[in-house]
C-alpha cells in the first residue's frame, strides 16, 4: 500500500485532512485502510497508544502552575535565545495565524508567543504554557514526535493521534546541547490547518540549527573564560601531563598528553580510568577541572560482575561496588557483554526495542549508565564494555560449549532477566533455559536433574518431573517430594 505523500497537502489541504482521517479510523479501527499512514506517524502513533494515550477524548496535561513555568524559563538554556526565536519565528507566525511554541526536552511547554486569535483558540485545547506535550502525554504531535525521533517533523490534521487536534498542523525541530548532544527541548510552530505553508518546517529547522549556533558560540566564549581563568593549574603541573576540562569533561588545554575529546568526570572529581587503561586524578575548579595523570602505563581493567539469572536478579558490580540498576540498564550491560566487540546506537535499538527502537533513546540511555558505572567501563564508538566481565549468563554460555552438564545446570538459577521484554533478551533467556533444560535432561546424574528441577523454570516442567521419578533410587528421600509434585500437577 502506497504512504501517503506530503505534497498532497499543500495542493488541497482540507481533501487531503480528510484522506488522513479515513486513514487514521481504519487503522485505529485494524481494517484496510485507503493509504498507509507516513511512517514517521505509523510509528508515532504506536508508541503513543503503547503509553495507552486516548485517541478519543484526551488532552494535554497541565503539570505546572504559571509560576513554577516562569521559574522553570529562567534556568532553562534556551531563556537566552529568546530574541533570536522570536526574530526568525515570532513575525511570521503572526503573519500566519499561526503561534511559536518553545519546550523543554520532557514536552512541557514554556513559551507560546503569536497571533492574538490563535492564541485564545489554543487555550480551548490546553496547547498552552505548563502544559506536556510529549507523545506519552498527548499522543502524536510535532513537538512531542520531534523529541522521540530527534529529527524535524511536521504533523497534519488527523496525523494528530488525538481527535481534538484535528483542525491543527504543526512544525518541530529538536535543539541539542552542543556540549553533550543531549536534547535541550523543541521549537514548533503551530495553527490552523487552512493556513499551512510549505515552507513552515524548512523554517523551523533553520532557526533550531540558528539556535544551536548560538549555543556553541556562548560555549566557546565560556570556554575561552575557563582557560584563561584556570591556566595557572596547568602551568602548575612544571610540564608533567595534564589537562583543563569543561564543567562537562571537555578537554580545553592539554599538556605533554594526548587524551580523547571528553573525559567522564563526576561532579566531585576524583580518580578517573580513561580508555585506554591509564588513571588520572580530577580536582574540581572553579567551572571546570584540573586533570592530571597518575601514570602513563596501562591500568587494571575494571572488574564488572553481573548477577542476572534469578526471578530477582540484584546484583551489579563494579570492583566489587554494588551499583543501583535499572532494568534497562541492566539489558544494555547484557546485551554488551554478549557482544564483546561492540553494537552501535541503532543496533543496540534494535536489540532493545524492536524495529521501533530509536537510537537517540539509547545514546541517552548510555551517557546516564556511563555517569552511573564510572569512567573505563562503557566505551563508545561502537558502544563496548572495556572491563573484565563475570556474568553469570556467559559462564553457562561456556559451560553449554563444553557439554559440562553439572557446571551449567549448577549456574542456572533462574531465567535471565524475566522481567525484560527487550526482544534479543527473551530471545536469549528462552535459548538459555531451553539448552540447560535439555542438558539437565540428557544427564545420567539425578543431583543435575534436581538442580534444574528446583529453579522456577523447571519446577513445573511434567517431563523434567517425569525423567526425575525415573531416575532417583527409590531409597532417595527426593523421591517422594517429586512424586508429590507431579501427582499434584496432575
Amino acid at each position: 500500500m502506497a504512504e501517503l505523500p506530503e505534497p498532497e497537502l499543500l495542493r488541497d489541504p482540507e481533501s487531503y485532512a480528510r484522506l488522513l482521517e479515513h486513514v487514521r479510523e481504519a487503522v485505529l479501527s485494524g481494517v484496510p485502510a485507503p493509504r498507509s499512514p507516513r511512517s514517521v506517524v505509523s510509528d508515532s502513533w504506536q508508541r503513543s497508544l503503547a503509553a495507552h494515550v486516548d485517541p478519543d477524548s484526551g488532552e494535554a496535561p497541565m503539570v505546572c502552575e504559571p509560576g513554577e513555568v516562569s521559574g522553570l524559563r529562567e534556568e532553562h538554556p534556551l531563556a537566552p535565545l529568546l530574541p533570536l526565536l522570536r526574530q526568525n519565528l515570532v513575525s511570521i507566525a503572526e503573519d500566519a495565524e499561526h503561534m511559536m511554541i518553545v519546550t523543554d526536552a520532557e514536552g512541557l511547554v514554556l513559551w507560546r508567543e503569536g497571533a492574538s486569535g490563535v492564541l485564545v483558540r489554543a487555550d480551548r485545547v490546553a496547547l498552552t504554557e505548563g502544559t506536556r506535550w510529549s507523545e506519552a502525554a498527548i499522543g502524536t504531535n510535532a513537538m512531542g514526535t520531534t523529541l522521540a525521533t530527534g529529527q524535524p517533523v511536521q504533523i497534519y490534521s488527523a496525523e494528530h493521534l488525538v481527535r481534538r487536534y484535528h483542525a491543527w498542523t504543526c512544525a518541530a525541530a529538536p535543539v541539542r546541547d552542543p556540549e553533550t548532544g543531549l536534547l535541550l527541548g523543541s521549537i514548533d510552530v503551530s495553527g490552523p490547518l487552512r493556513t499551512v505553508h510549505p515552507a513552515m518546517l524548512a523554517l523551523v529547522t533553520a532557526t533550531a540549527q540558528l539556535a544551536e549556533g548560538q549555543l556553541r558560540a556562548r560555549l566557546a566564549v565560556r570556554d575561552e573564560q575557563v582557560r584563561r581563568r584556570n591556566m595557572r593549574h596547568l602551568d602548575a603541573l612544571h610540564g608533567r601531563p595534564g589537562a583543563l576540562l569543561s564543567a562537562g569533561g571537555r578537554v580545553l588545554a592539554a599538556e605533554s598528553c594526548s587524551l580523547p575529546s571528553t573525559v567522564e568526570v563526576r561532579r566531585g572529581g576524583g580518580t578517573v580510568t580513561l580508555p585506554d587503561g591509564r588513571i588520572a586524578v580530577v580536582d574540581p575548579l572553579d567551572d571546570g577541572f584540573l586533570l592530571r595523570l597518575a601514570t602513563s602505563g596501562p591500568a587494571h581493567r575494571r572488574r564488572l560482575k553481573l548477577e542476572y539469572l534469578a526471578d530477582n536478579p540484584e546484583i551489579t558490580t563494579v570492583d566489587g561496588r554494588p551499583i543501583p540498576f535499572t532494568l534497562r540498564h541492566a539489558e544494555i550491560l547484557t546485551l554488551l557483554a554478549l557482544h564483546p566487540r561492540g553494537l552501535s546506537a541503532e543496533r543496540l535499538a534494535l536489540q532493545l526495542y524492536g524495529e521501533s527502537g530509536n537510537p537517540v533513546t539509547v545514546r541517552a540511555e548510555i551517557h546516564r549508565l556511563r555517569t552511573q558505572l564510572g569512567t573505563g567501563v562503557v566505551q563508545t564508538r561502537p558502544y563496548r564494555l572495556a572491563a573484565d566481565v563475570d556474568a553469570d549468563f556467559l559462564r553457562i554460555r561456556a559451560a553449554l560449549r563444553r557439554g559440562s552438564a553439572a557446571e551449567a545446570v549448577e549456574a542456572f538459577r533462574g531465567p535471565l532477566l524475566p522481567e525484560s521484554e527487550a526482544p534479543a533478551i527473551l530471545e536469549e533467556r528462552e535459548a538459555l533455559t531451553a539448552q540447560v533444560r535439555q542438558l539437565a535432561l540428557n544427564s545420567p546424574d539425578p543431583a543435575v536433574l534436581w538442580s534444574f528441577w528446583e529453579t522456577s523454570s523447571g519446577s513445573d516442567d511434567h517431563e523434567v518431573l517425569a525423567a526425575l521419578c525415573a531416575r532417583l533410587p527409590a531409597d532417595d528421600p527426593r523421591l517422594a517430594a517429586a512424586r508429590t509434585h507431579r501427582n499434584r500437577l496432575g
